[in-house]
């Protein structure tokens, strides 16, 4: 009993400090915070960098390329300055020796006109060869037909000669014959030999006259031999000729198609030679400003398609955004996908998972995006969003940084998919079809 009545003084001066009950009060209210932000929405996004562009490529900086070789001989411009369409930028001289006689152009148009005439020449040639062909074919054809006619002739003649012969060998073995019978009678005594006499003569002169029908014969057949002699010499010589004249004609032809493909060869050259002096100078392709010359002075060589500067457009509203994003996002980006930019140089405060609290970025719509990866990663462009603020005035090649904007998920959703490293979920328009789907079509 006396020991429960002993008072212990050292816990009456004990206190607790005073900061315990706010810390247990901060400290219950930060986890229920916690507790309750878990539960707050996320939107889940995939991150890219690249730079601003012009959507338009002929509003990109382009490359101002020689197409020749040369050597400069002056400058016209200098950076920074302000050119229209057509201005000069620079001059070159030439450096090949093909090219260095400055009557080059000139003596190559000589050369042509001679070819030209040459060509002219030739095709004269083969007009009248083929005239010439073509009276040798009718004077072939004329003189064939006067073979045949004199052919024809003989054999007219032949058979008129055959049938006189015919009548004449006929009279002879009559006068023959009747001289026989007057001999026989004047044996006799019947007949006087004066008219014995007659007969004979009768019958010699019948005789005579069968050896010259014989004679004729003779002649017509060899004159008919002949006819067609002269008929095949016709035929072979006019065929030579002919030949001959083919050849040449074969020839000339062939020597004019040779002409005029070094004609057509010439005329490429002074072409090239007619546009290569409007090379020397060298302008500008559209208006801009000038920038990064490459080369500088005068008397600096410059080799064919060599860059020599570099032009950049004037004050561009056709900008849109470059972004390179990884293979694994690609598939999470969609035509017309809304996206978020941040641009270098623009202040911006940003929470990627609060777009609606982010200060300084800009709405953008995806307008194009590559098949083909480049460096490992995929090219998109992304165009202003016409339902959002306008994009700055913005120099072309600034830095971006772009937020693709998908699904809004729990905020223990998304720290729960970061832990594991699972990928963002698909966004809601995009809707793959099941496997069902596939193997009933």
């Amino acid at each position: 009993m006396q020991e429960e009545n002993i008072h212990y003084h050292a816990l009456e001066i004990l206190t607790p400090p005073s900061l315990a009950k706010p810390l247990a009060r901060w400290l219950i209210g930060l986890f229920i915070a916690i507790i309750i932000l878990l539960f707050l929405p996320w939107t889940q996004n995939v991150e890219g960098y690249g730079k601003v562009t012009a959507f338009n490529p002929i509003n990109r900086p382009q490359e101002v390329q020689t197409i020749i070789a040369g050597k400069i001989a002056q400058w016209s411009v200098t950076e920074g300055q302000f050119v229209r369409e057509g201005d000069t930028l620079l001059v070159l001289t030439e450096i090949k020796d093909k090219f260095l006689d400055p009557a080059t152009l000139e003596r190559t148009k000589e050369q042509l006109d001679a070819k030209k005439q040459s060509l002219s020449a030739l095709e004269e040639k083969v007009l009248a060869q083929q005239s010439q062909l073509s009276a040798l074919r009718s004077a072939r054809l004329v003189s064939l037909q006067k073979a045949e006619n004199k052919i024809r002739q003989s054999r007219l003649k032949l058979m008129n000669d055959s049938m006189e012969n015919v009548a004449v060998r006929v009279e002879a073995q009559i006068a023959e014959e009747q001289f026989q019978r007057q001999k026989k009678l004047y044996d006799q005594g019947l007949k006087s030999l004066t008219e014995l006499e007659q007969r004979r003569i009768k019958m010699q002169e019948t005789s005579a006259k069968l050896q010259m029908s014989d004679n004729k014969i003779m002649i017509s057949r060899q004159e008919l031999q002949n006819s067609m002699m002269e008929l095949n010499s016709i035929e072979a010589e006019y065929g030579d000729k002919i030949a001959k004249t083919l050849s040449e004609l074969s020839s000339t032809a062939s020597y004019q198609a040779t002409t005029r493909s070094e004609v057509s060869k010439m005329q490429n050259e002074v072409s090239g030679l007619e546009i290569r002096n409007g090379f020397y100078t060298i302008r500008a392709p559209q208006d801009g400003y000038v920038q990064s010359i490459y080369k500088a002075g005068v008397g600096e060589m410059l080799k064919e398609n060599e860059t020599i500067l570099i032009l950049s457009n004037t004050v561009n509203t056709d900008i849109a955004a470059e972004i390179f994003v990884r293979p694994v996002d690609l598939p999470l980006l969609q035509y017309n996908s809304h996206v978020r930019l941040q641009f270098d140089g623009w202040p911006s405060l940003v929470f990627s998972g609060w777009p609606g609290t982010s200060v300084g970025t800009f709405g953008g719509r995806v307008k194009v995006i590559n098949n083909t990866a480049e460096n490992g990663k995929f090219r998109i462009l992304v165009v202003p969003d016409s339902a959002d603020v306008p994009w700055p005035v913005l120099p072309i090649g600034s830095g971006v940084k772009g937020w693709g904007l998908l699904n809004d998920v729990p905020v223990w959703y998304e720290v729960w998919r970061e832990l594991n490293g699972f990928p963002p979920d698909f966004p809601s328009y995009y809707s793959p079809k099941s496997d069902a789907d596939k193997k009933k079509k």
